[in-house]
């Protein structure tokens, strides 16, 4: 897993916005995957935390608090899937936990912290890449029994069906899914 980091700020008259991009990477079929957002630690109480997509059109991925009204507005396709850690007020550790990963969930997520006045946002750009190849096996060996009919003279060994064997080595490569 690597991480990229590009930092710019946008600041208006009424309110500040900092916003950040990280690109993390992860093969399809892991367990989950950490999407990093982290701010100062000791978060005021009526702090919310959004985890949005955007690629296509708005999705609501995850938000904190984690009330009933916000759990009905989460997309089908995350539900179930993410998580962030109980302290995250005390340590100002928005991550999110993302379990299951696929190909189908590479792409941008914003998470967007309103704290006060101010208004936080990170961009996390997810590549879930295809599994590779994790068994290599050099060779595959074959043993292959070949007939052929002996032309040699009458009544010298091999003048009937010789039994020759070969044995073949075929680089390979295995795939797993």
């Amino acid at each position: 897993c690597w991480c990229l980091f590009f930092f710019y700020c946008v600041s208006s008259v009424s309110q500040r916005a900092l916003a950040l991009q990280v690109e993390v990477e992860v093969e399809d079929g892991s367990e989950s995957v950490i999407l990093p957002c982290k701010t100062k630690p000791d978060l005021p109480e009526d702090t919310t935390v959004e985890w949005t997509r955007s690629d296509r059109e708005l999705m609501m991925v995850h938000v904190y608090p984690n009330r009933s009204d916000h759990v009905k507005n989460q997309d089908d396709r995350y539900y179930g899937r993410t998580k962030m850690n109980k302290d995250l007020l005390r340590t100002g550790d928005l991550s999110l936990t993302l379990k299951h990963p696929t190909e189908r969930d590479s792409g941008g997520y914003i998470c967007t912290i309103y704290r006060d006045k101010d208004i936080l946002r990170q961009k996390v750009v997810l590549q879930v890449k295809g599994q590779r190849c994790r068994h290599r096996s050099e060779f595959i060996f074959l043993h292959r029994t070949i007939f052929s009919l002996g032309h040699s003279s009458p009544g010298s060994p091999g003048s009937y069906w010789d039994f020759w064997r070969s044995h073949i080595l075929f680089p390979a490569l295995f795939h797993v899914r």
